[in-house]
């Protein structure tokens, strides 16, 4: 499913966000046609990816629904792991899964860089060797402490203690990796449901930006 780009206009020291550019503000009434560059359309990059193209990533989606279709911002979040082929490697009360659909809205985080050659050739077979040990069993699972973060970050960790390198935690991984991407998701699902509901969403800028 493609969504609707969301386009960032800036007037009447106000950033406009809309679906379609305006003719004129829609807080002044003015054209925008000729109000100089800042009043030019931006289009917003979107913070989600479709998980089955982001090879080799630690992702991150709503156990049920979209992103954009309709999250609240509490409900649960499943996490996994894909392989280089996109296949994701995720844990949950029934073991191990291998999915090839269902993660087409997703936040990514890259784990391997371009340059770690090793890596990218050993990474399925890591990720496969890994994903049938025992501790990943149905029976296993546990809802708070032994869930689908604790698989994805131990997969992590057993690379980094491969290579030498020093492990996370898992507060860690999520205040390095994972909270910078929730937070721009968020404003963003903000902005696309502002917009499901009103043509044009305006906030103001702060005084040091209003010079535009």
């Amino acid at each position: 499913i493609a969504e609707a780009a969301i386009l960032r206009v800036r007037h009447c020291r106000a950033d406009i966000f809309c679906r379609r550019p305006p003719p004129r503000c829609p807080a002044c009434g003015r054209p925008l046609r000729g109000a100089g560059l800042p009043a030019a359309p931006l289009r917003l990059p979107s913070p989600f990816r479709h998980g089955h193209q982001q090879p080799r990533a630690f992702l991150l989606r709503p156990t049920a629904g979209t992103f954009l279709g309709g999250y609240d911002g509490k409900s649960d979040l499943h996490v996994g792991i894909t392989n280089s082929h996109g296949v994701v490697y995720n844990y949950n009360e029934e073991g191990i899964h291998r999915a090839e659909t269902g993660w087409e809205q997703c936040i990514s985080i890259p784990l391997v860089q371009p340059d770690m050659f090793g890596l990218l050739q050993e990474w399925d077979k890591l990720l496969e060797e890994f994903s049938v040990g025992e501790a990943w069993l149905p029976h296993r699972y546990e809802e708070h402490d032994h869930n689908c973060y604790t698989y994805a970050l131990a997969f992590i960790n057993s690379v980094l203690a491969a290579r030498g390198k020093q492990q996370m935690s898992k507060s860690e991984f999520t205040e390095k990796f994972v909270i910078p991407q929730t937070k721009k998701a968020s404003k963003y699902i903000t902005l696309h449901q502002e917009l499901t509901a009103n043509e044009f969403y305006i906030v103001p800028l702060p005084d040091q930006e209003k010079q535009c």
